[in-house]
Formats: structure tokens, C-alpha cells, sequence
């Protein structure tokens, strides 16, 4: 259900670049080139998804880190009414095969839009770091496991899946845009360390979609 509205934000989330600087024109242009692979196997380049259209498109940085998995169980929860009434999609890129794609949807509940960056060029184009920051002060408010438990599960998965693999390389950070149409550029958020997620509700307010309550508490509307 929709949940009260995101408190303002005054400024950009902290990014690598410092201050939340959008990506230069030709590094946009060079990503917006690159192409994405969907969970059938098929390629399109990544402008496809905001050319036309408004899109919140958040890569995340690999399918067995249980911190992604929490925050895209959150991005599960936002309705499709809201994201077709803002006319806005929603977009998640992981670096894995895409054979990955349909089991971590399966897992998460995730029916929105999922591709690929197998080789990841976007990530490395759009300058999102591979390794930890030193911000350990830092909690994402959509996860819900301690790093013990959530890196035990996440090992378990690797072993007991198909494929003993990583699904995307292990040291890979992600990060949050809003992107559309054209070549414009809303929001930039590059995450420092696994739990650096931007708040959704954050991302969706400045997308113009509707905000979602994540707390599974009822709210009370004041009549």
C-alpha cells in the first residue's frame, strides 16, 4: 500500500564522484551503446530502457550477495499501478549470465524488468567501484540479515545451485539512477559498499512515483 510520502531530499546521495555529479555526456553516451541481455538471451542496447520513457534502473552487484537480494525483494513490492500511473519503469542489472535472471526472480519475487552486463561495461562506464569503502557506519534500510548470516545463506546458494559460481564478480559495488527520456539524467547514486543502497521510497519520490510501505505495519490515514 502506499505509505506517507519520502522526507525531501535536499541533496544528491553521496556518490564516487563526490557530490552526486551525473555521468558526462559521452560517458552516457558510451553506456547508452552498450547492450543488456534479458532473461531469454536477447540483447538490447541499454538506452532501450529509458530512450522513451522515464526509468529508475539500479544495478545491483551480484545475484548470491544477500544484501541484493533483500533490496530487490523491497523493489518486488512496488506496485505496477504506481510505476504505470507515473509512467515510469523499473529496470534491475546484475553482472551475471542471464541464465541467473529466472531463478533470481523466482527467489525474490521480482516481476519487474530484469537484464544483464555479463562483461560489465555499463558498471564500468558509468564509474561504479569494485571493492569496500571504508564507511562501515553505513545500513541500507532494506536489509534485514546481519553480514554473518546473510554471507552464510549466500554461500550455501552458490554450492547448492546448478553452477558453483559467484554470478558476477564478488568485489563489484552497484548503484541507483534515474535515466529518461533522452539523455537526461535525474539522479545518480554509486554505492560505496554492499550496504549502500539508496531508500527506495527516496528514488521513487524523485521519479514521481508513489511511495511504498515497507514495514508491513498499517497505516493510519488521519480523516
Amino acid at each position: 500500500m502506499a505509505g506517507p510520502p519520502a522526507p525531501p531530499v535536499t541533496q544528491q546521495v553521496g556518490s564516487a564522484r563526490g557530490c552526486g555529479q551525473p555521468p558526462e555526456p559521452g560517458e552516457l553516451r558510451e553506456a547508452a551503446r552498450c547492450r543488456v541481455v534479458d532473461a531469454d538471451g536477447r540483447s538490447v542496447p541499454f538506452k532501450a530502457l529509458y530512450g522513451e520513457q522515464k526509468a529508475i534502473v539500479v544495478f545491483v552487484r551480484n545475484f548470491l550477495c544477500y544484501t541484493c537480494k533483500e533490496y530487490v525483494e523491497d523493489l518486488a513490492k512496488v506496485p505496477k499501478a504506481f510505476l504505470q500511473e507515473a509512467n515510469v519503469r523499473l529496470v534491475v542489472i546484475g553482472q551475471s549470465s542471464y541464465h541467473h535472471i529466472k531463478p533470481f526472480c523466482s527467489l525474490t519475487g521480482y516481476t519487474h524488468e530484469m537484464y544483464v552486463d555479463p562483461q560489465r561495461e555499463i558498471y564500468k562506464t558509468l564509474g561504479m567501484k569494485r571493492g569496500e569503502g571504508n564507511n562501515v557506519s553505513v545500513r541500507s534500510p532494506h536489509v534485514k540479515s546481519n553480514t554473518l548470516l546473510g554471507s552464510i545463506r549466500s554461500t550455501w546458494r552458490a554450492m547448492t545451485g546448478p553452477a558453483f559460481d559467484f554470478q558476477g564478480d564478488p568485489a563489484q559495488q552497484g548503484g541507483a539512477l534515474i535515466l529518461g527520456p533522452g539523455n537526461e539524467v535525474h539522479f545518480l547514486h554509486l554505492d560505496k559498499n554492499r550496504l549502500d543502497h539508496v531508500p527506495i521510497n527516496t528514488v521513487l519520490q524523485l521519479a514521481g512515483v508513489k511511495t511504498v510501505n515497507f514495514t508491513n505495519k498499517p497505516q493510519i490515514v488521519h480523516i
